[in-house]
């Protein structure tokens, strides 16, 4: 089973189109909520946990944003890019394809990378998982192959029940949800 484009303007920028990934802000951070498919084989490649932005609430995701600093995490489609290193080691790019929901990651240094704040030890004793400037951050054991996994061109879904993002996609219809 392939991923299918979701519109006209993601047409050809999915090129590993053998893997999704979501992550569901739905859950708690105190849970496994990114999901990494391999839908060629229908199995589960990856579950586990990953932060939200410091500024969309604490143990749950409940607020979102597409602006610069607003430490938030910006829900939608997103068509995964290259692998680089930096301030966090290994890292990877997130190319946003929804205006005005997610269109400002790359602007904003929104990327996939590891944080020590992202451990079920914090789970244990706080509750709740540490959070990011608005980065979906995974855990140091297993950011590698996740990153290797899903990086130069498969799709990841960042999902919550938000109202107004539920209402207003245009790239997926969501109105009976609503």
């Amino acid at each position: 089973m392939r991923w299918p484009a979701t519109s006209n303007s993601a047409k050809g920028k999915i090129q590993n189109d053998g893997v999704l990934s979501i992550v569901d802000f739905s859950l708690p951070s105190s849970k496994k909520r990114l999901f990494v498919i391999d839908l060629e084989n229908g199995k589960l490649l990856f579950n586990t946990p990953v932060s939200h932005g410091r500024n969309s609430g604490k143990g749950d995701a409940t607020s979102f944003s597409n602006a610069p600093n607003s430490f938030k995490s910006s829900l939608g489609f997103y068509v995964t890019g290259n692998t680089y290193s930096g301030e966090h080691g290994y890292s990877l790019r997130l190319n946003g394809e929804e205006k005005g929901f997610n269109d400002n990651a790359l602007s904003r240094g929104i990327v996939m990378h590891c944080a020590d704040y992202v451990n079920e030890g914090l789970v244990q004793s706080q509750g709740y998982i540490g959070r990011s400037l608005g980065c979906p951050a995974i855990p140091t054991a297993v950011h590698k192959k996740v990153i290797s996994a899903i990086s130069n061109g498969s799709c990841l879904f960042v999902y919550s029940r938000d109202k107004g993002y539920l209402a207003k996609s245009k790239l997926i219809n969501f109105s009976k949800l609503v």
